[in-house]
């Protein structure tokens, strides 16, 4: 009877994970889906009004356009900055556990496609004016 314990215990311990891992993704899904459902209602009444609130639309679509270039900017970022520390650290650790031969060239791999995320986040992403959006 012991045994089974020992063994019921980890299996509840990962089921209560992963349905508390799905309820929460699923309650967060569905929180951006009304957020999204209310403000394309706020959209459709402003357009319905006369003119000027057709500009007040026109701003409001393109700041959130620069949000969302903003956010994925900084997550582009975030990511080369992580990749190329990564990088680094597999460098380090290679290099402490075998030092006498090159294993730790290895690191340069995400180190470098970090620096490419890096650079390209900084310098080559183009804001939503310059596309034309």
């Amino acid at each position: 009877m012991n045994g089974y314990l020992a063994f019921l215990i980890p299996v509840v311990g990962i089921i209560a994970v992963f349905t508390f891992v799905s309820v929460a993704v699923w309650t967060e899904n569905r929180r951006k889906e009304r957020e999204s459902y209310y403000k394309h209602e706020t959209y459709k009444k402003l357009m319905d009004h006369p003119a000027e609130s057709g500009a007040a639309v026109k701003s409001l679509l393109h700041q959130e356009a620069l949000q969302e270039w903003r956010r994925r900017v900084d997550g582009l970022r975030l990511g080369g900055m992580i990749t190329f520390v990564v990088g680094i650290g597999v460098m380090i650790f290679f290099y402490a556990l075998v030092s006498d031969e090159r294993v730790f060239l290895v690191g340069l791999i995400p180190t470098l496609i970090g620096f490419v995320l890096m650079i390209f986040g900084f310098f080559m992403v183009r804001k939503p004016d310059e596309v034309g959006d």
